[in-house]
């Protein structure tokens, strides 16, 4: 289904957010749309959408029920009981995602997707190719909503598109590159099992591509490579692959990480997909290294937000499984750290980040946050001292002080931020707040 094939028929949007407000957009913002959400949209949230009308809690389905057509957000899972009786009820659903690749599906687009990763994985996809001579456009889950660049004013020669799980579930189409970074355990709520949510991240090679880009280091997408007739690997031998921070093929160093602003080896698998993706697309720039150059790591990505005598903060609020603060504590290896972890909990397995901890051998401190900081430190509590804070605030107080004036305040939570934050980039913000409000006070001042 097209955009275009939604004139005159009555719409629903399920969800108020980014993408339900591209959608609204994208239709030309008509009067009648019926935007449907679990809980009241205040004022702020409503601006986006002119004259569509707005329901909510148990009148929300009944809404949306008598519509012909329900674009339903990426917040919403597609496995809720009242999505099957939308289905029963011969309401037709889709999703912006969808729509879009309806539009431009047979064009040369990379879609990639991961558990961590993926979206500085797209972005230098997308540096690679410019730096080649593309004209490319970036967008999806990365922040910009797909259907905002429905009719560009120029046709890219690539798109490259950041996709997540929620997204991928029931997409009903591949994109001609599919790129899967890594798969480690999350968003179980959404997707109901692990076994699930593998599936579902999976779905974007279910259709057909004609390159598949796979982490040869997973031994999940390994087995899938089995299966695949047109895959090509990274982080194997023969192909681009990490070693420490140097990006290699065949032996040869292709890219230096530490000529750019990139941290870690988990980055540099990260450069090793993305020199794939652009080769396997015909747009590699002849001097990798030159064309990252100037490549700056994305906010909240083991960004530095502040730095007083000899410490510094930096900012992995990105971090929300273990896996991805095991990937930041390796990437300060033989640095001294005070390390905050904590957030949601969703069952998160900790013995590895314990391992990882003990590995590095120079975590001054393991600082717990709420929610679920109390039940890490548990499994931590061998490997470092441990101290368990009463919020964010308080934890970079605690983190400071256990350095000891020399090494890095890591936020690296290892849990998503939700309850106590309304997403990664909110924890992430307040983080530099406190971080710079602890530079412009003395060490063990009130604060």
């Amino acid at each position: 289904m097209r955009v275009c094939e939604l004139e005159g028929r009555r719409v629903g949007l399920w969800g108020a957010g980014r993408e339900a407000a591209a959608t609204f957009r994208a239709l030309g913002g008509p009067d009648g749309v019926v935007v449907a959400t679990d809980a009241p949209v205040d004022a702020a949230g409503r601006e986006p959408f002119p004259g569509a009308t707005f329901v909510d809690g148990p009148d929300a389905w009944r809404a949306l029920a008598q519509t012909d057509v329900v674009v339903r957000s990426p917040g919403i899972s597609r496995y809720r009981e009242d999505v099957a009786a939308l289905r029963a009820a011969g309401v037709t659903l889709t999703t912006a995602t969808n729509l879009w690749f309806a539009e431009h599906g047979d064009e040369c687009v990379i879609g990639v997707t991961g558990t961590k990763g993926k979206s500085t994985t797209a972005s230098l996809i997308a540096t690679l190719a410019g730096a080649a001579g593309a004209r490319v456009e970036l967008a999806g889950n990365i922040g910009r909503p797909l259907l905002d660049v429905l009719h560009p004013a120029a046709r890219p020669d690539v798109w490259v598109v950041e996709l997540s799980s929620y997204q991928l579930a029931d997409l009903d189409r591949s994109p001609c590159i599919g790129v899967v970074v890594n798969l480690y355990r999350e968003h179980l709520d959404w997707h109901g099992s692990e076994e699930r949510y593998v599936a579902d991240k999976l779905n974007l090679l279910a259709h057909e591509p004609w390159a598949v880009v796979l982490n040869g280091r997973d031994a999940r997408l390994a087995a899938v490579a089995a299966d695949e007739s047109e895959r090509i690997l990274f982080g194997v031998d023969g192909g681009f692959d990490a070693v420490g921070s140097t990006v290699v093929r065949d032996g040869v160093p292709i890219v230096d990480l530490r000529r750019t602003a990139l941290l870690g080896e988990h980055n540099a698998l990260n450069v090793a997909a993305a020199l794939t993706a652009a080769e396997v697309a015909g747009w590699l720039p002849g001097d990798p290294q030159a064309a990252l150059a100037g490549f700056e790591p994305l906010p909240h990505r083991l960004q530095t937000v502040a730095t007083d005598g000899g410490v510094r903060f930096v900012d992995d609020s990105i971090s929300t499984t273990p896996e991805s603060a095991v990937a930041a504590l390796q990437a300060l290896a033989g640095q001294p750290v005070a390390l905050l972890v904590g957030g949601q909990d969703r069952g998160q397995d900790f013995a590895p980040l314990a391992a990882a901890i003990a590995a590095h051998g120079a975590v001054r401190a393991v600082v717990g946050m709420p929610d679920n900081g109390a039940r890490a430190l548990e499994a931590i509590a061998a490997a470092a001292p441990t101290q368990l804070a009463a919020d964010l605030d308080d934890a970079v107080a605690r983190a400071r002080a256990a350095l000891d004036g020399t090494g890095v305040v890591l936020l690296s939570p290892a849990a998503p931020s939700y309850g106590r934050f309304t997403d990664f980039t909110q924890r992430g913000e307040h983080f530099r707040r406190a971080a710079q409000a602890s530079c412009a006070s003395p060490p063990g001042a009130p604060r």
